[in-house]
């Protein structure tokens, strides 16, 4: 089981972030596709790339690729699979379709049919069926449609790895994990000056900034992943990975990251997430107004978030706002790199700044951009 292909799906507009990530594990990626890229690797791979991997929302193993143009050519196809290698019939199983650009339409029936492909596969072999359950499975399957081609994989994450477990508190309108992962590291950030979020909300940027200064593996966390209930999961192999990467976490200097809110609730919210996380003594929050922040030092990066209309809906005072951040960005934090992320460009416009860099990255169904502001 040496040579395996695996594809972790990210955020679309972190495809080159994500083959960087890769590379910094040694693992030299063999292509970068529209929301993921693809690459090869023995287990340790796989088990390291959900331990390590920042901006990864899943990685999937693939185990067939096969053209599909109808409903006998997909159970046929997933027929094919050696399931017996992965699945007895005591396991249970929970299968995820996405269907796009296909003859087949229905993702609710693609993933039905596949399922009955498995089972009876297992069934013919042993005389029983494994059973289905969709919350918390043995073995997760991830069928993938697109322009009549299918490709059956493993989910070998479980949950989505935005679930670090940290963030048990959410605000009520929380940037996923890996975005803001994704976000700190288009900063170029690596803790060698302050970062700055002066609208932290529940800390994220925050908590994920720290991490990436301090070296820590995000998986380290939690408690559970897919791979875990697979019939070859190998133990001492985890174990070892594990140790290797709380062993190569850096012992900074703190404070690096500075946050603050004018909300109690969210600073309550954010000093919870930072207890979990175990880097809070790299952060520093404080109730504030975006106005009243004063730079911690000389230079460094400051990035915000800030609310924009699709969440909050209250344009006027918004674009105010927004208005006061490019001022506040000029008269108090020369000498730093401003980055804003926003959903709107109107409200971008009113910053008043010219932006040298303008990155497109999504956010769910959002598209967002990534403004730098160069505050000589």
């Amino acid at each position: 089981m040496g040579n395996r292909v695996y594809f972790a799906t990210v955020a679309k507009g972190l495809e080159e972030v994500l083959a960087d990530e890769l590379r910094g594990l040694g693992i030299e990626p063999e292509r970068v596709d529209s929301g993921g890229v693809l690459f090869r690797g023995d287990l340790a791979v796989c088990y390291r790339t959900n331990l390590w991997l920042r901006t990864a929302n899943r990685v999937l193993m693939r185990l067939a690729e096969f053209p599909c143009a109808g409903q006998d050519e997909l159970y046929d196809g997933a027929r094919q699979v050696p399931w017996q290698q992965y699945l007895t019939p005591e396991m249970t199983i929970a299968v995820d379709a996405t269907v796009r650009d296909s003859a087949l339409t229905h993702s609710h029936y693609v993933a039905l049919k596949t399922k009955d492909a498995i089972v009876d596969t297992i069934r013919d072999q042993t005389g029983r069926r494994p059973s289905v359950d969709a919350k918390s499975p043995g073995l997760r399957i991830n069928v993938h449609l697109a322009r009549n081609l299918c490709t059956i994989s493993l989910d070998t994450s479980g949950d989505p790895l935005d679930r670090r477990g940290y963030r048990l508190d959410r605000t009520s309108a929380p940037l996923r994990e890996t975005l803001a992962a994704g976000l700190v590291l288009l900063t170029g950030w690596d803790g060698s000056s302050p970062l700055v979020d002066p609208m932290c909300g529940s800390g994220t940027i925050l908590v994920e900034g720290a991490m990436v200064a301090a070296r820590m593996a995000p998986g380290l966390l939690r408690e559970r992943f897919g791979f875990m209930g697979w019939r070859e999961f190998d133990e001492p192999l985890w174990r070892r990975l594990k140790d290797e990467a709380r062993q190569s976490a850096r012992r900074l200097d703190a404070p690096l990251l500075f946050g603050s809110d004018r909300s109690w609730d969210a600073l309550r919210t954010s000093e919870k997430n930072l207890a979990r996380s175990g880097v809070e003594r790299l952060v520093q929050v404080r109730r504030a107004e975006v106005g009243e922040v004063e730079p911690p030092a000389a230079s460094g990066v400051i990035l915000v978030n800030p609310p924009y209309g699709e969440r909050l809906g209250q344009q006027e005072d918004l674009s105010a706002l927004y208005k006061r951040l490019g001022d506040i960005f000029k008269q108090r934090w020369k000498g730093y790199t401003a980055f804003l992320f926003t959903a709107d460009r109107e409200l971008a416009k009113r910053v008043g700044l010219r932006a040298s860099r303008r990155l497109v990255l999504w956010n769910g169904p959002l598209e967002c951009r990534l403004y730098r502001y160069d505050l000589y």
